[in-house]
Parts: structure tokens; C-alpha cells; sequence
């Protein structure tokens, strides 16, 4: 009789068990399943050049590889973290120009810091040196701004003489892959250069699609060149992630280019699709994406590699 009372209680036992342990083993496994989503940040422009802040996610359509896709995810970005990287050219004529406007980099990071943000700040000449690394501190940064100089080449020939060098390509994909692409959320990079790369490992292609892989927004700010303009490569920097390049020629102040930057990188749309190719063949994707009405100028992204 014990034996029999003792086994009845031991099935009660495993039952209440197995029913309390089977529905969060259900949940663990709906969890393991994975979307591939692709994130498009979107800045829109109406017809008189001014932002478009109160557009749904009807007004919008979105091409992948030609291919219409559906968007499952939108929201507007205005309060969403964000990360800035602030490249700077200490070369030549260009660091005479920083070490004039450092004061402006500093406000542009207290107007555009928000808690929750983060910065950081790295100069490049013959040597790509990360000055200050992330933080949410405008005072650390304006420290490591009144800091930051060129940096003197130490690898040139004992029987050659000076040979200039400007690491900009490198300084791009270094900052992308070191440091942007572990970090989640909105990126922008900005790049104050006057455009002429001189001795990089890296070249165009590979730092542009170092910015695609991290989906980082990049603008230039192009200081002119008394022998030649390089705007045009900073262009080729810049358009494709849905920024864009600042001339200085055209004498716009760096305060207004900062300020243009943040309403900017504060009034972005944000987009979600998975794609109906899956393929995680390292492809480029070019994405398209197109606002109603018409009419409207929209800068986002040129496309996306499907990494494996």
C-alpha cells in the first residue's frame, strides 16, 4: 500500500513538473528564431530644401536589388542613442585651419550630444592616432580637441627625404571596423580633410564599403586646397551611406555645416525590411528607396552587402 501511494505521488510529482518546465521550453525555442532585417536611415528633404519630419511609413517605398520589399519596421530616430565619430586632418595647411575652428567642434559636440550619445575623435596625418575614445563627455573631448597636432612621420628612408603622407582612407576603414562596428544603433563620421589621400594601405573602395558593412552615415567638410581640389573623393566618401560633402570654397561657415549636420543626423526616418533574397553571399544590394509625395529629395544608403 505504501508502494503504491508512494508511486502515485511520484507521478503527480513529474506531471506538475513536466507541466511548469514545457511552456518555457516552448518559449526558449521561439526565441532562437532569427530575422535577417535590414536597417535604412533616411533623411528627406521637401521640394524648398527644408526637412521632412511628419512622413508615415505609407509615404515611403523601398527596392532591394530592383525588387520591391516590405517594410515591417519604421520609426523616426529624432530621440534614438547616437554614436559620432569625428575624423580630422592634422596635415599640412588643414591643421592650421583645425586649430582655428577647434572651438566650433566643440559646441557642434555639446548641440549634438544628448544623454545616451557618445563620441570620439581621432586625427590623422602620416599616423592615424585615436585622440580621445567613446565617451558622452564634451569636456573630455574639447580636452582631447585642444590637444590633437600632427603627429611627425618616423618611417621614411635614411637616405630619402620628406615624404608627405596623408592616411585618410586608412583612418576611414580603421575607425569603421575598430570601433563602429561594434557598436549598435545610429552612426554617423565626420570628416574634416581637404580630401587627398597620400600613402594608405586602404584604398577608395575599401573604405567606402567599410562604411556600408557598419551602416554608418558619413559627411565631409572639404577644406580647399591652394594646388588642387580632393572634394571630389570625399564626395565618393560621403554620398553613398546618405550623406553628404561640404564644400568650404563656397564660404559657408563651420558652424552653420555643424548645425546642418545635426537637424540632420535629429530628423532621420528609420526603415526595416527582410529581404525576399535571404542569400548571405556577401553581395552588394543596391536599395533604392522612393517617398510620396513626389518631388521629395531623399538621402539614405546606396545598398548593402548580404555577409555571410
Amino acid at each position: 500500500m505504501k508502494t503504491t501511494c508512494g508511486l502515485i505521488l511520484s507521478l503527480l510529482f513529474l506531471s506538475r513538473m513536466f507541466s511548469q518546465i514545457a511552456p518555457e521550453t516552448d518559449e526558449r525555442m521561439s526565441i532562437k528564431v532569427e530575422v535577417n532585417v535590414v536597417n535604412v536611415l533616411c533623411t528627406v528633404h521637401d521640394k524648398q530644401s527644408a526637412l521632412a519630419k511628419d512622413l508615415k511609413k505609407e509615404d515611403f517605398e523601398i527596392e532591394d536589388n530592383g525588387e520591391p520589399q516590405q517594410i515591417r519596421y519604421f520609426a523616426r530616430d529624432k530621440d534614438l542613442p547616437l554614436t559620432i565619430a569625428l575624423l580630422v586632418d592634422v596635415s599640412g595647411s588643414v591643421n592650421r585651419f583645425v586649430q582655428s575652428e577647434k572651438a566650433t567642434a566643440v559646441r557642434f559636440f555639446r548641440e549634438v550630444l544628448r544623454p545616451g550619445d557618445q563620441a570620439l575623435l581621432t586625427g590623422f596625418s602620416s599616423t592615424v592616432v585615436l585622440w580621445q575614445d567613446f565617451t558622452s563627455s564634451v569636456s573630455v573631448l574639447q580636452t582631447g580637441l585642444e590637444g590633437m597636432h600632427a603627429v611627425p612621420f618616423r618611417g621614411l628612408p635614411k637616405d630619402g627625404g620628406p615624404m608627405p603622407t596623408t592616411l585618410l582612407y586608412d583612418a576611414v576603414f580603421s575607425t569603421e571596423v575598430n570601433k563602429l562596428k561594434k557598436v549598435a544603433g545610429r552612426k554617423a563620421m565626420v570628416i574634416i580633410s581637404d580630401g587627398w589621400d597620400i600613402g594608405s594601405r586602404t584604398n577608395l573602395d575599401l573604405a567606402i564599403r567599410a562604411e556600408q558593412a557598419t551602416n554608418t552615415i558619413v559627411y565631409c567638410v572639404c577644406y580647399p586646397n591652394p594646388h588642387a581640389s580632393g572634394c571630389s573623393y570625399l564626395k565618393s566618401l560621403s554620398e553613398p551611406t546618405g550623406g553628404r560633402m561640404f564644400d568650404l570654397q563656397l564660404k559657408i561657415p563651420l558652424s552653420e555645416i555643424f548645425g546642418t549636420i545635426e537637424d540632420e543626423v535629429r530628423n532621420q526616418y528609420s526603415l526595416g525590411f527582410v529581404p525576399t533574397n535571404a542569400a548571405h553571399d556577401g553581395k552588394f544590394h543596391r536599395l533604392k528607396v522612393r517617398v510620396r509625395p513626389g518631388g521629395m529629395k531623399v538621402q539614405t544608403r546606396k545598398g548593402y552587402y548580404a555577409d555571410t
